[in-house]
């Protein structure tokens, strides 16, 4: 995978640095079990096959603090964890059959939305600021939504109208709550890397 040019380093970068693929391991790992466990909160709507699920919110999370590549590889182990076996999907579900079923398009856009995500963080700085990281994050919803439906198109056999109605605006008022989440946790959590490093370098001064 080519990485883009980098401006702005990662929050993992800044407190993880170094490069070592244990660490890195070590991440995708705690990334994927991180996604799985928010996975777990499902809300079933009665009219849609897709559940509402705290996944978003770990894909974009999770894109944001490890950046473009570790970002993208998390969320890949993620879908290849889920399709081998392990009960990582919602409700913890497992298989094949759920990547060519109905919530098939979702678990694709996940990591590629991880990588946009992390992309907009290295190449702008866009998890420094609450109004970045929103707008930021909406443009990863509307991937994930857009594949999403359009899958759910194909596999139901329905006009993208009525694939839309049932994968992507029930989940809008969601993905707002989950929008300022993010825009929240991001910034504030480089405000405390920003004082945790200005003590350490106080303190050895002394």
């Amino acid at each position: 995978m080519v990485t883009p040019s980098i401006r702005h380093p990662s929050l993992a970068q800044v407190v993880f640095p170094g490069v070592s693929w244990l660490r890195d391991l070590l991440l995708v790992v705690g990334g994927v079990v991180f996604v799985a466990l928010l996975a777990q909160i499902r809300i079933v709507l009665p009219f849609t096959p897709v559940p509402i699920t705290g996944q978003t919110l770990g894909v974009i999370l999770i894109g944001a603090t490890y950046g473009f590549r570790l970002g993208f590889l998390t969320l890949a182990a993620y879908v290849v964890s889920g399709v081998a076996g392990l009960p990582v999907f919602a409700g913890g579900a497992a298989g094949l059959a759920r990547l060519l079923g109905p919530t098939g398009g979702y678990l694709v856009a996940f990591p590629l939305a991880a990588a946009l995500m992390g992309w907009m963080v290295q190449r702008f700085g866009v998890d420094r600021h609450p109004l970045w990281m929103a707008g930021s994050m909406a443009l990863c919803s509307i991937l994930i939504l857009g594949l999403g439906s359009t899958w759910l198109a194909i596999v139901l056999q329905t006009s993208m109208a009525d694939a839309l109605a049932k994968g992507a605006f029930p989940f809008i008022p969601g993905d707002l709550v989950k929008m300022a989440i993010a825009a929240l946790l991001l910034p504030g959590a480089w405000r405390l890397v920003g004082r945790t490093d200005r003590s350490e370098k106080g303190g050895s001064q002394e």
